[in-house]
């Protein structure tokens, strides 16, 4: 049941950057986004309406701070990336976050990593140098790619502390809803809108929204409230495989062979950072990370 529901939600993430990037045709980014995320908020507040929601400001805010990293932050740095990099390249990008975990928990935690998780970490980055042409002139594109990885690493930080406080399906509701208004403000305000109405639009709107929103987040908060979020982001390697399929499938995109040769050593960094991160957790106790960010 866990691999079932990791393959679902890693293909509805995956693909969704290609159906984004169909979206971009007649939405601009953040606008396009913006309705993706608030019309599936909405559409959840509605069902969750009669489920137990917080009863204190601080737990809105966690929930507010959730949406703001995990949606706003996440998705608002995907869909500017699509506009100058392929759906394949932004989605290899983006999933490189679980390295990131590793660097931010020694830095900001004080948590020990062995030898063989470092080693992974370095030949991930590895992989994004070689993914981005052997060369370190970072676009607009691959800034926005990394900025979503960073944020989701965040993100996942987060709903493992906080996620138990609230009903999956309430958490799932509200922080798309913040995280949506969030993105329709700054699309509003920081780009020039553009909204065709077409059933293609219509299409790729309702499909981001349910599919990819509502279906998608509900199974990630699930399954990692359910384990270790290291174990857990470790299987985000097949998001970026379903995106270049899907790249390939739906819009005939060229993926240059360096950017396989960079995703293979991402997913193989991702591999050796998770490959004893059980062992790592029972020796120094995932109870500590939780505890120090409490503190």
């Amino acid at each position: 049941m866990f691999f079932a529901l990791v393959v679902v939600t890693t293909f509805l993430m995956g693909s969704s950057f290609t159906v984004g990037k169909i979206g971009l045709n007649y939405v601009s980014p953040l606008l396009l986004v913006g309705l993706r995320f608030s019309i599936a908020g909405l559409l959840m507040a509605v069902v969750v309406r009669k489920r137990v929601r917080p009863d204190k400001l601080a737990d809105w805010g966690r929930i507010f701070t959730i949406g703001l990293m995990q949606t706003a932050g996440v998705m608002g740095c995907i869909f500017l990336s699509l506009r100058t990099i392929t759906a394949g390249e932004s989605s290899i990008l983006t999933f490189t976050n679980p390295l990131m975990v590793v660097i931010m928990g020694t830095i900001f935690l004080g948590i020990r990593y062995r030898l063989l998780q470092w080693i992974g970490a370095i030949i991930g980055f590895i992989g994004v140098f070689i993914t981005l042409g052997f060369h370190l002139q970072l676009t607009v594109g691959t800034l926005f790619g990394l900025g979503a990885a960073v944020f989701w690493s965040i993100g996942t930080i987060l709903i493992k502390l906080w996620g138990s406080r609230f009903n999956v399906w309430v958490l799932t509701a509200y922080q798309m809803l913040f995280g949506g208004i969030i993105l329709l403000i700054m699309g509003i305000t920081l780009e020039t809108p553009k909204l065709t109405i077409t059933p293609i639009s219509i299409s790729v709107i309702l499909w981001l929204a349910i599919m990819a929103s509502i279906v998608q987040f509900a199974i990630w908060f699930y399954l990692i409230n359910q384990g270790d979020p290291g174990k857990t982001s470790a299987f985000l390697f097949l998001a970026p495989f379903f995106g270049v399929l899907t790249g390939w499938v739906l819009l005939n995109e060229v993926v240059e062979w360096h950017v396989y040769a960079g995703g293979a050593l991402i997913f193989t960094g991702i591999f050796l950072v998770n490959w004893t991160f059980k062992k790592a957790n029972q020796e120094f106790g995932i109870g500590k990370m939780t505890k120090s960010l409490n503190d």
